[in-house]
């Protein structure tokens, strides 16, 4: 069944569900692609997408985790402890974003949007992946890895681009939204995110809640469906 197969192989993700709702993706205008957290679903994400979408013609994409978790351990460990999951995640929500542009939408229309380990993995994925997306939303997460070093992904985005990593992500419009005593997420990652995606370019609205705990409130709900409205 989705989400109880046992992490396997070098790609655990790679035979898990893409759930979708939301318009047909080959008749969308935009796209939200979602990735869940730790312990969550495919499908209980899309809810939070369908409540971000409103009424334009907008596609949801969803990719599913082996085991409903994309990497094993803490998001702070060394980027080989997390291996293959990480790197098979990434995978897979590139097969998110492939799904949508190989239906027409260009990527200047499609949200990368998630929480917590989703978060981590979405907000991974963009600056590995640089390119003018129509935004970026990482809520209670960060890069991945033990440390960030800003000049490796400045560096990497100049060979995926073959240009000015500066200008890698073209503006994409990226909201940042943790709480100062989240459990799971230190503040300095999220401000560490933040540096690493205004180097690649993008425009980072970075907003940190006093005491909120881990999850995501109706402020960030709302900044959330601003960026989709700005997509249609």
């Amino acid at each position: 069944m989705s989400g109880r197969t046992p992490h396997t192989g070098d790609d655990p993700h790679v035979d898990e569900e893409l759930v979708t709702a939301g318009a047909p993706v080959a008749d969308a205008d935009a796209a939200i692609v979602l990735v869940h957290g730790r312990g969550a679903t495919a499908r209980s994400i899309v809810g939070f997408g369908e409540e971000v979408a409103g009424d334009g013609d907008v596609a949801l994409l969803a990719p599913q985790a082996a085991a409903n978790t994309w990497y094993p351990n803490s998001f702070l460990a060394p980027v080989a402890d997390n291996e293959p999951g990480r790197r098979s995640g990434l995978r897979a929500v590139g097969r998110a974003v492939e799904a949508t542009t190989d239906a027409g939408i260009p990527t200047e229309r499609v949200l990368v949007a998630g929480f917590s380990q989703g978060a981590c993995l979405a907000s991974e994925f963009v600056a590995r992946n640089p390119a003018r997306y129509g935004g970026l939303a990482v809520l209670s997460g960060g890069l991945i890895g033990e440390s960030i070093d800003v000049d490796d992904y400045v560096s990497h985005a100049a060979a995926v681009v073959d240009g000015d990593a500066a200008e890698s992500l073209g503006g994409t419009p990226a909201l940042l939204g943790c709480s100062d005593v989240d459990p799971h997420i230190p503040e300095e990652r999220v401000h560490e995110t933040t540096a690493v995606l205004e180097a690649l370019g993008a425009d980072v609205d970075e907003r940190i809640y006093e005491g909120m705990g881990h999850g995501i409130n109706e402020e960030e709900a709302d900044a959330v469906a601003a960026l989709v409205a700005d997509l249609t």
